[in-house]
């Protein structure tokens, strides 16, 4: 099953059992030990930086994390994609840096819209939470067509994304979209509709990991993966959010 997060790509596990006989194989009990390691140091950063922030209430404070966070964590993201025999130690790096860029663009709008950082780590959780539970229970399965649907979404909304960025540099504004008003708030909603959806697609392709007997490294693998839909999520939960509350 293939999924749209290039964490997860085709290549992503050995198509067969070979990896058995080397070694411990990876588990999803020991994948989901490692998304709490990871997930611990993220928002161990995150809180730092937050701090740092909330002492000043100057946004030049934080200005370096965001782009030392955003650009490192991209960096060590296409690392760990390209060498997965290296994710026990680019993941919890990839970890750290995205805690940076998060705290620091949480911190900002926690000022402007307080509340709005604890509102999109629940939304977040709760949504994680409740696709895991849709796919343990079969309500949703990673089908071929799901999964093509979820793939071409995806693409397009990245798509979307690159377009609106390379106008940026002409100084050209897509106002609608990212707007506050109805058609704004539809768009955030449909990304973050498929950011959750590519979770089951996350899910699978970990347990199809644990299924294949993967190298025990691709349970870091496994954890870096999720946690870079997750925080694909949370940004979206927050720019939802900041479109629902300029808009009233």
């Amino acid at each position: 099953m293939k999924t749209s997060n290039p964490a997860f790509g085709p290549n992503a596990y050995p198509r067969t059992l070979a990896y058995r006989d080397i070694g411990s194989p990876m588990t999803i009990a020991g994948t989901i030990n490692r998304t709490g390691i990871l997930l611990l140091l993220t928002m161990a950063t995150a809180a730092w930086v937050w701090n740092q922030f909330l002492t000043t209430r100057d946004p030049s404070t934080v200005g370096p994390y965001v782009m030392v966070g955003a650009i490192g964590g991209f960096i060590v993201a296409l690392v760990t994609i390209f060498k997965k025999s290296w994710s026990p130690m680019t993941a919890p790096v990839y970890a750290v840096l995205e805690g940076l860029f998060l705290g620091a663009v949480s911190s900002v709008l926690e000022v402007r819209f307080p509340g709005i950082s604890i509102e999109a780590v629940g939304l977040t959780f709760g949504t994680c939470i409740c696709m895991l539970l849709a796919y343990r229970s079969g309500l949703i399965r990673p089908t071929q067509k799901f999964m093509i649907g979820i793939v071409a979404a995806t693409g397009g909304i990245m798509l979307v994304y690159l377009v609106t960025m390379v106008l940026g540099f002409f100084h050209v504004n897509v106002p609608l979209i990212y707007g506050s008003g109805p058609i704004g708030i539809l768009f955030s909603l449909v990304v973050v509709s498929v950011a959750a959806l590519n979770l089951i697609l996350d899910f699978n392709m970990i347990e199809e990991g644990a299924l294949r007997g993967a190298p025990k490294y691709m349970e870091w693998y496994g954890a870096f993966g999720l946690l870079v839909t997750l925080v694909w999520l949370y940004l979206e939960m927050l720019r939802l959010l900041t479109k629902l509350r300029d808009s009233r």
